[in-house]
């Protein structure tokens, strides 16, 4: 197996549901598993995301999970999801729909390198960057 290198993001309750809209946004193959798939769990973690994982066709993985029992939730402190790809990879598209709903922190335009780029911060709460590389 080639090492990789993918985010994984941790939401507090609602891991399935952002999940499936990141399936939504990117295709691909969610698997889901549970606290309560894994023994006897407390009645208010078992249908809680112990682990997801979305691997796409374009071999994107994204993981997540709910807020584990004692961990703290502060999104968007640590990471940032960064797309970057050629024209006509989808990315235009994978852009209009993290920004539906989001917050816009820089507009999805032409910038002084030359390709077209954006930053948001989704519904979810987790901030993306997006690069459309142009001709040269």
């Amino acid at each position: 197996m080639t090492s990789r290198l993918n985010p994984y993001l941790t939401f507090d309750g609602n891991a399935r549901e952002a999940m499936e809209f990141y399936q939504s946004v990117f295709g691909g193959q969610l698997q889901v598993s549970t606290f309560g798939e894994y023994g006897p769990p407390d009645p208010a973690l078992a249908d809680k995301v112990m682990h997801a994982m979305l691997t796409t066709d374009r071999g994107y993985v994204l993981m997540a999970s709910d807020t584990a029992p004692g961990m703290a939730y502060n999104p968007g402190d640590t990471i940032t999801c960064s797309l970057s790809g050629d024209p006509g990879d989808g990315l235009e598209e994978a852009w209009e729909k993290l920004s539906d709903g989001g917050t816009v922190t820089m507009p999805f335009e032409k910038q002084m390198w030359g390709d077209l780029y954006g930053s948001c911060v989704d519904r979810f709460g987790i901030p993306w960057m997006v690069n459309v590389t142009q001709p040269r």
